[in-house]
């Protein structure tokens, strides 16, 4: 590849529009490998970010970059139902036996909102009820299906008139009264909100299921109680309504458990998942008991590069590595020594507040030091300034308050450490500059 391409990076706005070409920081690489990208303008760069929480597993991990070759040996597209193939079938015996309860029958797609709209399909077709329930500040990705659900921030929706839905709050222990302990404040919540529903908008027999991410992502990174989420999962088994989880951004260990779902204890009756499971490469499946999936029949839902053949060997590899290396594990450790090094950061700098973590998904919020107010203006300029460091962190949060840290699951604590010291020297420039 021509490595002196910066003129085209320069004109790239004349080429990709504008909500593909203006993210944040549009870094221009030319390689990748484990933790690391490797800039165009030849200095080295620590990814906190993964790829959005996708390749979990390192960037080119060797054994998923050989799999991705043998693949390519054999078959480069499916599609599958005119043919079939190993690495398909494989992959859903091995993902079955990963995934909770009798989650074991899989429609395999290619990115996560379409594993979503599959979700949503799924649960309205089995039910035949008409309405979905999800929950204020989730994601759950762009399409029309799944904008229905998305109230993660309103801009996604605007002009796009998404129907057949009905929200309710997340979980926000912050919002606990004083004196009130937290976990018990929004149980009963929920149970107000959803009784206020049921009784002012729609009734319990038309909803067809309640979609909910188990860890809010892109609408800021918290983090719910274990009994949150089993509450969830109580009202929906009351009213007979089927239970979604979107675990495309919590899936393959990025809680410290393969999934959410085990971290929270509470198994759903769909799920989607995609990001983490080919490390890169596009797939991403709708999860459903085999007794719920065989009344979804042939016709009702299709695909044409869904469970590519090469994807599929990729996301075999990646089963491979997070049991070999002992990837849970060092989730678990890795994440929880992030935290104590970021509880340090915060009783340093007066602009870091909460700290909201499950093992390696991590939200870092940024406040006005004096008013606690989420501070989305001074986050880009902080993430450019470590960027300048040499350390490449996300954003996410409704007012974009919040640092996203979510390092390849196979970070090291020395790699932890030099990225929260460039994180700390971009902060302590900052706040020289500004307070």
């Amino acid at each position: 590849m021509n490595q002196d391409w910066g003129h085209l990076v320069h004109n790239m706005s004349k080429r990709l529009a504008p909500s593909m070409a203006k993210d944040h920081p549009n870094l221009p690489v030319i390689k990748e490998e484990g933790c690391y990208y490797y800039g165009l303008d030849g200095k080295t760069y620590l990814d906190f970010t993964s790829g959005i929480a996708t390749t979990n597993v390192g960037h080119r991990h060797p054994k998923v970059v050989e799999a991705i070759r043998k693949g390519a040996d054999e078959l480069a597209h499916g599609p599958s139902g005119v043919i079939i193939y190993e690495s398909i079938l494989t992959l859903a015996d091995r993902l079955a036996e990963k995934l909770p309860g009798e989650l074991d029958c899989f429609f395999f797609a290619n990115s996560g909102t379409e594993a979503i709209e599959g979700a949503i399909k799924l649960a309205k077709h089995v039910t035949k009820r008409p309405y979905i329930v999800s929950f204020i500040g989730c994601f759950h990705g762009r399409s029309m299906g799944a904008l229905s659900v998305t109230t993660s921030k309103s801009k996604y929706r605007k002009f796009q008139q998404p129907h057949g839905s009905y929200q309710v709050p997340y979980a926000n222990t912050a919002e606990a009264p004083n004196g009130i302990d937290p976990e018990t404040y929004v149980v009963e919540q929920l149970e107000k909100d959803f009784k206020r529903l049921f009784n002012h908008q729609v009734t319990p027999e038309e909803v067809a299921a309640v979609i909910v991410e188990p860890v809010l992502g892109e609408g800021g990174y918290i983090i719910p109680p274990k009994a949150w989420l089993k509450k969830v999962r109580e009202i929906c088994d009351q009213h007979n309504i089927l239970l979604i989880f979107d675990e495309v951004q919590t899936g393959f260990g990025r809680t410290g458990e393969m999934f959410a779902a085990q971290t929270f204890e509470v198994t759903p009756d769909i799920m989607a998942i995609a990001k983490g499971i080919a490390n890169g490469l596009p797939l991403s499946a709708t999860v459903a008991s085999h007794e719920l999936m065989q009344q979804w029949p042939l016709g009702s839902h299709g695909t044409t590069f869904g469970g590519n053949p090469i994807a599929c060997h990729a996301a075999l590899a990646v089963l491979d590595v997070i049991e070999e290396e002992n990837i849970l594990q060092n989730t678990k450790e890795v994440g929880a020594y992030a935290v104590e090094q970021l509880q340090k950061l915060k009783a340093k700098h007066s602009v870091i507040g909460e700290i909201r973590a499950v093992g390696l998904m991590i939200g870092i919020e940024i406040v006005h030091p004096t008013s606690g107010e989420p501070n989305g203006e001074a986050l880009f300029e902080i993430l450019d300034l470590a960027l300048e460091k040499g350390v490449l962190f996300y954003f996410c949060g409704n007012n974009s308050e919040v640092i996203r840290m979510i390092p390849p699951l196979t970070v090291t604590k020395e790699q932890i450490d030099d990225g929260l010291k460039m994180l700390d020297e971009a902060i302590s420039i900052y706040e020289e500059k500004t307070l």
